[in-house]
């Protein structure tokens, strides 16, 4: 793991010069969405249990009920990937639950970015006291070195990606004053 790099899929169009592309990174789950997860599931398991042994009656079997739906909803926040796609001059970005849905999240123009560069670069030392709305699209992971990127949209946000070199490239193909890599 010498870049922090190999757990991404990446895939690219190089005969457009990198006109499209994407990348997908695994976001590591907050901890108490796991222990909220198992907590459903005993709890599921044990109103089904006071329904069938001690037959609890109607209330019961909506707490199982209960508990199973929070369960299914919890587990689906537990497996959660991010994929960033770069097509002509714009930034999507979709969130995968559970390897199974898809969840359009956000678009983000490479013309209104002021500026893309690492999270720990001094060209972000501009916009450290500014209040921006955070958003972390990143897997979450204590790596070293950090493999995240930050960028500044429209003077609003502040977007926290763990894009690909690739995907960095292409950005910077189109907009090399706004993007570093320092």
């Amino acid at each position: 793991m010498a870049s922090g790099q190999d757990y991404r899929r990446i895939s690219s169009d190089m005969s457009n010069e990198a006109n499209y592309v994407e990348c997908l990174v695994p976001s590591k789950a907050s901890p108490l969405v796991v222990i909220g997860k198992y907590v459903c599931l005993a709890l599921a398991i044990f109103f089904l249990a006071g329904v069938l042994l001690i037959n609890t009656g109607i209330i019961g079997l909506i707490l199982f009920i209960a508990a199973g739906v929070g369960y299914y909803f919890l587990k689906l926040n537990a497996d959660i990937e991010f994929e960033y796609q770069y097509c002509d001059r714009e930034i999507t970005v979709d969130k995968v639950l559970n390897k199974a849905s898809r969840k359009h999240i956000c678009n983000y123009s490479v013309d209104k970015i002021e500026v893309l560069a690492p999270s720990r670069s001094y060209h972000l030392d501009e916009y450290k006291n500014r209040t921006l709305k955070v958003l972390d699209f990143s897997s979450r992971s204590k790596a070293q070195p950090d493999p995240t990127y930050t960028f500044i949209y429209d003077g609003k946000e502040k977007i926290v990606i763990e894009p690909s070199p690739e995907f960095v490239q292409a950005i910077r193909n189109v907009a090399p004053r706004k993007v570093f890599t320092d």
